[in-house]
């Protein structure tokens, strides 16, 4: 198979589909490697360390998607490439349907395969492909979030670890999966009073048990959450339902009963945010303000740390993708229910229920995509 891995054109996003290590595993495999000129400059990976590998080098992101067979990248195609898929051409990446309707509809009129890795699976139920992510953009949302609380960002002012005499930042975390987990122990780790929110009280047993000395946890239902919220000095929104739209736990009447110049971090942007208020920034310009509160909804978090994200995702995604490239995508989906789970578009239909759900469009299984 020819793997095809353009440079990302998303507004600030540094990371690159393939690292070096990874490509010389596909060639390795016997597989033929493309990599667009200078993709992984902003990860730090040099045309150089590629030809290395034993990939070759694509003057064009055209080039790339014209003679590739698979698709390998990180953010969502943009609407330029979108516009080079083809029939029968698989894309592996980060999609996120569900709040993006062009998106979807672009994919499925390209008649290509996209598997997603936010919702590629494992035996634990948990999402191996997110999880990398989850974990960096989990340990910067607190770092951003105490960058957006400084005062010259129209923050509180407030200081996470506070001085002797001076209590610490407040910060609330909505979500105990593995952003909030990461959040919290961060947010902890500068001194702030931390307390996770969570449904789940198996979950919320395992957070006590293992940080109970170092977080507080409590139950997120409607009046907790409202609670913590209004005491807050940082909330950080970090809830996930697999492939489907992030609920709205926060609403904007809620932002009234909250602290002037409290900083909300959604890490939940990419499907939607979990915040009425939210909506997606850049690393750019990546704070505004709403009734004085400050929201830090970059979509694209991990971006900022380029090098350690790519090495992370790569790690992650190297498997599957020599699975897709061994096997052909259907062979491979078919021995791994779990990748099969990836499964979102296929020859202009829907395979993910939660997307069509969120987005009204009819749906076929992933099992009779395949067959």
């Amino acid at each position: 198979m020819k793997i095809g891995c353009p440079k990302e054109i998303k507004p600030q996003e540094y990371r690159v589909g393939m690292t070096p290590n990874a490509a010389h595993e596909a060639v390795v495999h016997g597989h033929s490697v493309l990599v667009q000129t200078c993709a992984g400059v902003g990860a730090g990976f040099t045309d150089e360390d590629y030809i290395a590998a034993g990939a070759e080098i694509a003057g064009t992101a055209s080039d790339v998607f014209a003679k590739a067979d698979m698709i390998v990248k990180v953010k969502e195609p943009q609407a330029n490439e979108r516009k080079m898929l083809r029939e029968g051409q698989l894309l592996f990446t980060y999609l996120h349907l569900a709040p993006d309707p062009e998106q979807t509809k672009d994919l499925l009129a390209s008649g290509c395969t996209a598997i997603a890795y936010e919702t590629v699976t494992d035996r634990s139920g948990g999402l191996p492909l997110l999880a990398p992510m989850s974990e960096v953009a989990g340990r910067l949302a607190p770092q951003v979030g105490a960058w957006t609380l400084q005062k010259a960002n129209g923050g509180r002012g407030v200081l996470m670890g506070g001085v002797p005499g001076v209590g610490p930042a407040r910060v609330a975390v909505i979500g105990g999966g593995v952003v909030g987990t990461h959040a919290a122990r961060i947010a902890a780790g500068m001194g702030a009073d931390v307390t996770v929110l969570d449904r789940s009280l198996p979950r919320m047993r395992y957070l006590d048990d293992v940080y109970g000395g170092t977080f507080k946890t409590s139950y997120a239902s409607a009046g907790n959450t409202a609670e913590l919220v209004a005491q807050a000095d940082m909330v950080i929104g970090a809830v996930l339902i697999p492939g489907a739209a992030a609920p709205k736990l926060v609403t904007r009447e809620q932002l009234s009963s909250m602290k002037q110049g409290a900083a909300i971090v959604d890490v939940a942007i990419d499907q939607g945010g979990c915040f009425e208020t939210s909506k997606a920034t850049t690393h750019d310009d990546p704070i505004y303000d709403v009734d004085g509160i400050m929201h830090y909804c970059v979509a694209n978090m991990p971006g900022a740390v380029a090098r350690t994200s790519t090495i992370a995702l790569g790690n992650a995604t190297m498997p599957f993708m020599l699975a897709l490239a061994d096997k052909g995508w259907k062979q491979a989906c078919a021995d791994d229910p779990h990748l099969l789970e990836g499964l979102n578009v296929h020859a202009g239909q829907l395979t993910y229920f939660a997307v069509g759900k969120a987005l009204g469009l009819d749906v076929i299984s992933p099992q009779l995509a395949i067959k």
